[in-house]
């Protein structure tokens, strides 16, 4: 393994794990008040542009990385339309 890397695992779960606490406030409390539903949109369609580039390059940082970002934001995007707040 790199120095280049292990940057980019260090960075890929550092940015990761900043979804978390999101994605369990909006599960346990249903509250989505405070969440823009086009930037959640936007965001989710970026990562998955990213998890795109990341299998063409065969880059595992970003490919781990935005596969969980993914399903992070997806969680959060999908509590968002389904309970309209």
């Amino acid at each position: 393994m790199t120095t280049a890397d292990l940057i980019g695992y260090a960075s890929a779960f550092l940015t990761t794990l900043a979804f978390v606490p999101q994605a369990l406030h909006s599960w346990e409390t249903r509250d989505l008040s405070g969440v823009s539903l086009p930037m959640y949109s936007l965001f989710s369609l970026g990562v998955l542009g990213w998890l795109v580039y990341g299998l063409l390059i065969s880059s595992w940082p970003i490919i781990a990385a935005n596969s969980i970002t993914l399903i992070l934001a997806c969680t959060v995007l999908h509590l968002k339309l389904k309970h309209k707040s």
